[in-house]
């Protein structure tokens, strides 16, 4: 198993170099590599034993692969093989198939690291890939949206490394155990590190821009699973040392609520999904223990949304309104927003009833909030007239069926949620947020202001007010 794991981090670097010698067959290689992952993290959830490498053992870099690693591996898997499809019969070059699978193979990377440093080189890794499919098209829009990014999360992960400097001078090991005895900077300077990177709170805030300005099929991949490879460490982390988890969920909650603030009153589709995606990295962060289940439904979901969002005739939801979408593009639209929303029989439901089963009292009730406010969010959707035409490519509905076949089949992972009880509480938020929508902010014309998604102030407030934040809060808790 130890020759399989290592042999399957390597491939996807190996397959994305083939991809250059024989372009030829990369659609074929990209999307072979996606379901090699995929199968990779099912027989996961077979084998049900935790496996641990310990690469160097005198530095702490280890890997662990389990089942929370299975959760955000198969969502990398069937996300990046929708993806795929999706551009099947679109004109990407053997460039763009082989980046995708290049950050496809660095985001797995970094879902089984269990040390900062390995962790450093595969986000940073991620960074480049990303930043070289962000400015894919060329465009002087593209490439400085791709610049953007990739100088924000350098900053953030220059705090990240030394910080991960501290914990090993103080514990001689970069494992994730020795945030135990670090001392209040090294945390707070990873935490900010970790928190931008994974587009949380007010350090996420170039997430809407990034996310909504990338071609259709790279926000997928970004909202779906990119951003995780930032959450899933904190996640990790909250489990292995107790004394993190109380600071993961109050920043759990507070994402939830910022995002979803934002999404109810944007107009434009993408950034209301980018937005969207902010509060639902949120929910995952506000319940570490169940995280990888809610992480899997959203990264099958929002990909699906970003997909669908691409094909509509116009991104502006007040011009939606006037515009009959085709039928078809509706009812996909329709699924993927019940999903999200908490409704019955797909697997967001039973994401959010697991997630509000294992939040404790002083969650409870500001994640009710943010659930109110996704309904309300993807009402939004629901409501758009239909009837009209739309001329798609083939391999769009093969990558939906993919993803919206997904978030029917892993509503059986968690059949139990299915009680009276359980299925009454969210049809009466959705049905509230529907009445929400129709009655108060469906003809709303306020505008937030985007000045904290400015340049400037993503890098000159954003990381130092968070650090000196992190650096009382982590001090006021006696670490």
């Amino acid at each position: 198993m130890n020759t399989i794991t290592l042999s399957w981090i390597a491939l996807p670097f190996f397959v994305g170099f083939v991809i250059y010698l024989l372009p030829q067959l990369d659609r074929y290689l990209a999307l072979s590599m996606a379901f090699v992952s995929a199968g990779y993290a099912l027989q996961l959830f077979v084998s049900q034993s935790p496996l641990t490498l310990n690469l160097l053992d005198n530095f702490g870099v280890t890997l662990m692969v389990d089942q929370l690693s299975g959760y955000f591996i198969l969502t990398n898997g069937l996300v990046t093989a929708a993806v795929i499809l999706y551009c099947w019969h679109s004109k990407k070059t053997a460039f763009f198939y082989a980046q995708t699978i290049i950050l496809h193979g660095s985001v797995n990377a970094a879902f089984v690291c269990s040390d900062l440093i390995s962790l450093y080189v595969a986000l940073e890794v991620i960074s480049i890939a990303s930043f070289l499919l962000i400015a894919y098209p060329r465009t002087d829009r593209s490439i400085w949206v791709g610049l953007r990014y990739l100088f924000v999360s350098n900053v953030a992960m220059l705090f990240y490394l030394v910080g991960a400097v501290l914990v090993y001078q103080a514990h001689h090991s970069f494992g994730f155990g020795g945030l135990r005895v670090a001392p209040p900077e090294a945390l707070a300077l990873i935490f900010v590190g970790l928190l931008t990177k994974g587009g949380i709170f007010v350090s996420g805030l170039w997430l809407p821009l990034t996310h909504s300005e990338s071609e259709t099929p790279v926000s997928a991949i970004l909202s779906g699973v990119v951003v995780k490879a930032g959450v899933f460490p904190l996640v990790r982390c909250a489990l292995m040392v107790e004394e993190v988890d109380p600071i993961v969920r109050i920043f759990g909650v507070s994402t939830a609520l910022l995002g979803v603030f934002y999404a109810v009153f944007e107009k434009d589709t993408k950034r209301m999904l980018a937005f969207h995606t902010i509060s639902q990295l949120g929910f995952i962060m506000a319940a570490p223990v169940v995280g990888g289940f809610y992480a899997l439904t959203h990264g099958l979901v929002k990909s699906a949304l970003f997909l669908i969002a691409g094909v509509l005739p116009s991104r502006n939801f007040k011009e939606l309104q006037h515009q009959p979408i085709a039928t078809l593009i509706w009812i996909a639209l329709v699924m993927a927003s019940f999903s999200i929303s908490g409704f019955p029989l797909l697997s967001g439901f039973g994401a959010k009833v697991l997630t509000t089963k294992n939040l404790l009292p002083w969650q409870a009730i500001a994640m009710n909030i943010a659930a109110l406010g996704t309904a309300i969010s993807f009402a939004k959707f629901i409501f758009l007239p239909r009837g009209g035409k739309a001329d798609v490519q083939p391999g769009f509905w093969a990558a939906i069926i993919l993803l919206i076949g997904g978030l029917f089949l892993a509503n059986i992972v968690y059949y139990e949620a299915y009680t009276v009880e359980n299925i009454i509480k969210p049809l009466a938020t959705i049905g509230v947020g529907w009445l929400a929508y129709l009655l108060i902010f469906k003809h709303s014309i306020y505008r937030l202001p985007r000045v904290l998604e400015e340049f400037e102030h993503l890098i000159g407030v954003m990381s130092l007010i968070l650090i000196l934040l992190f650096w009382k809060g982590f001090a006021w808790l006696g670490f």
